[in-house]
Parts: C-alpha cells; structure tokens; sequence
C-alpha cells in the first residue's frame, strides 16, 4: 500500500507484511532512545517472542515501513487487536529508526495502516475504531497522531509493558468515515 503527497513533494511510503527476515528491525527499533517512551529496551528472548507473535497475528498485522522510491526500510508500523474500555478494537503502534525521523515518514505510515485496517473491516468486519495509545510525554508520537487524521479522546493511565503504568494520550479514528 503507497501513500503519496504530491502537493507537497513528500517521500511516499510503502507497507510490506512482516516477514521471517524482519527481525533485525526488531533489534534495531530496541535502543534506549527507541523504547524511552515503552518501559525501556526488551530482552533478546521478549524479542524473539515479539517476533514470533507478529508473524503469527490472525487478527491484525504487522508491517516494515519502506521508501516507495527506492525500497529502503524506515520503521514498522501493525495494528492488532485489544480490549478497551469494555470493547474490542484496534490499536496500532510504530517506530521509525532515527536516521529518518523528522521527515513525516511515520504519519504516511500511519494513514497507510487507517487505510488497510479499513480495507480488511470492508471486507471481513471487525471493530469500527482504531486506537494509537502514545505517551503524553511524547511530542512526536502525538503529533504523527494528529497529522494522519486522528481525533484526541484525552489521557489515560495505560499499562505498557505488562507491569509498566505510563499515562497515553487516546488517539481515534472512526473505521466508518
């Protein structure tokens, strides 16, 4: 899937299913700097595990962001299911390595993930709002969230990873429109 912004000249994204030769993203997107916001850097054996449940989502999927234009991988983005507030509905999270932050990159990906979690609902159904649950305390993530269309429900104390309260920002986008 491409997202494109001609008016403006911008780096187009593409969204390539998560595969077996991913995992080295995994490791990358594991630094301090990467995971300040998530509880900190995970073990080789909780990534290994990450790995595994990402190939292996039924419900949902996960992604390695890439240039259009060249194929160059950027980040990882994926949606999958949860329980929130009584109800079931999609979250979606993802990361950009350092060398391309800053360039929008992440809210191309995240309109490009909106698209195709709209796409499966039309076709299978499912739940009819997607979540991103970033740290209020994380500028950038919050701002992706706002320039790829997502409204702000407020802060919640969330709990990420198992064990780890932050107070997140809910983020929505409602599947229907």
């Amino acid at each position: 899937m491409d997202v494109t912004d001609a008016e403006t000249g911008a780096e187009q994204v593409r969204l390539v299913p998560w595969g077996e030769g991913d995992f080295w993203l995994l490791e990358r997107n594991n630094s301090p700097e990467m995971t300040d916001h998530l509880g900190g850097p995970e073990t080789p054996e909780e990534l290994a595990d990450r790995h595994r449940r990402y190939l292996a989502l039924d419900s949902g999927r996960m992604y390695r962001v890439v240039l259009a234009e060249g194929g160059e991988t950027v980040g990882s983005i994926g949606y999958w299911e949860r329980s929130w507030q009584g109800e079931p509905v999609w979250e979606t999270g993802w990361g950009v390595l350092p060398e391309f932050q800053g360039r929008g990159l992440a809210a191309r990906a995240a309109r490009a993930v909106t698209d195709a979690v709209r796409k499966a609902v039309r076709e299978t159904g499912g739940h009819r709002t997607l979540h991103a649950f970033p740290s209020v305390d994380h500028p950038a993530s919050n701002g992706v969230c706002r320039r790829a269309g997502f409204t702000l429900l407020g802060p919640f104390d969330f709990e990420y990873p198992k064990g780890h309260w932050i107070t997140s920002n809910d983020w929505y986008v409602d599947l229907a429109q």
